[in-house]
């Protein structure tokens, strides 16, 4: 079994809601709150929730992207949340992050090789012809060419968009990438090349993924383990084989049924969860899936449920974990 090479521990981040004539916070959205997981050395882990359960907020604080209320974040050990200026800018060359929205996140005024050499020029790394042809190498490694080098982004589709997204990720030669839902805004024929290229890198260059996504189709095919998340904490994680042979939690379980399976004759059955996500705003007591959930008893209305290791390396928070609910 390799080493962590991110270990995340008792992540919180919560955004202040602010009221009144002088904006005093007056409440919290807790958009991640006491979250925990680990990336193993070269192995890609996929992070699954509804679209608001706080996924990318936890990308972005693993980078400090944005910062944490509280909590760790271990790199090869050393817990990056405690680092100076200097220090935190060193170490994010071994960190980067592809954007779920391909166009946004490109300067529509610079063209495509100031945008990949950016990276390259600012921590002096190269500049003139050498920075030219670096952001060329790092273009063709994508699956772009010389002619795409002083264009701009608007000249492209979403896909070559996202290709010049991981080729600026790309450019410091990280040993980390959060990927942020990097195909949910592609067709899916461009999903499928964009997911064969992210493959492709990572056995080329030995990369280790955090890939973001509310697709459970597009995580089996590409993660080692699973983590899903549920209003901002860990409902359940588990090795890829694992967790699609049996789901412990129920929110596992009904995000499990509502996979569509591409064949008329086939018939599964599916549990509805009723109601809506509640308010990360106003968290429910005890266990935060309890009110949707088809098995809570009084229990879980009070008590949070620790998370467990019910199975080697499988964990899951839920004191009923392994009833099912069909």
């Amino acid at each position: 079994m390799s080493k962590a090479l991110v270990e995340v521990k008792g992540l919180k981040k919560y955004f202040p809601i602010r009221g009144g004539v002088l904006g005093k916070a007056v409440g919290f959205v807790y958009a991640v709150d006491d979250f925990s997981f680990y990336v193993r050395k070269g192995e890609t882990v996929g992070l699954v929730g509804e679209s608001g359960c706080g996924k990318t907020t936890v990308g972005r604080c693993i980078l400090r992207l944005i910062e944490p209320t509280d909590g760790s974040v271990l790199f090869e050990g050393t817990d990056i949340l405690k680092l100076g200026g200097a220090a935190m800018r060193e170490l994010r060359s071994n960190m980067q992050i592809v954007f779920q929205d391909p166009y946004a996140s490109l300067n529509p005024r610079w063209t495509i090789k100031d945008i990949v050499g950016e990276p390259l020029f600012v921590n002096g790394l190269a500049k003139g012809e050498d920075l030219r042809q670096r952001v060329l190498n790092l273009l063709l490694l994508v699956g772009l060419s010389e002619d795409h080098l002083d264009r701009f982004p608007h000249e492209f589709s979403g896909g070559q968009r996202q290709r010049i997204g991981i080729a600026r990720a790309l450019a410091l030669g990280p040993m980390f990438v959060v990927l942020d839902e990097p195909t949910s805004s592609l067709d899916v024929s461009v999903q499928a090349q964009t997911l064969n290229l992210i493959g492709s890198l990572q056995e080329k260059f030995g990369l280790t993924y955090l890939f973001i996504s509310h697709n459970l189709s597009v995580i089996k095919h590409v993660s080692d383990r699973i983590v899903v998340m549920y209003l901002g904490k860990t409902a359940e994680t588990a090795p890829k084989g694992a967790l699609f042979k049996k789901q412990l939690h129920p929110y596992t379980q009904a995000l499990f049924m509502a996979i569509p399976i591409p064949d008329p004759e086939i018939t599964k059955k599916r549990v509805v969860l009723k109601g809506d996500v509640p308010s990360p705003a106003n968290p429910p007591s005890g266990c935060v899936f309890h009110p949707r959930c088809p098995i809570a008893i009084e229990k879980c209305s009070k008590v949070v449920p620790p998370l467990l290791e019910h199975e080697p390396e499988h964990f899951a928070a839920c004191h009923l974990a392994g009833t099912s609910i069909a």
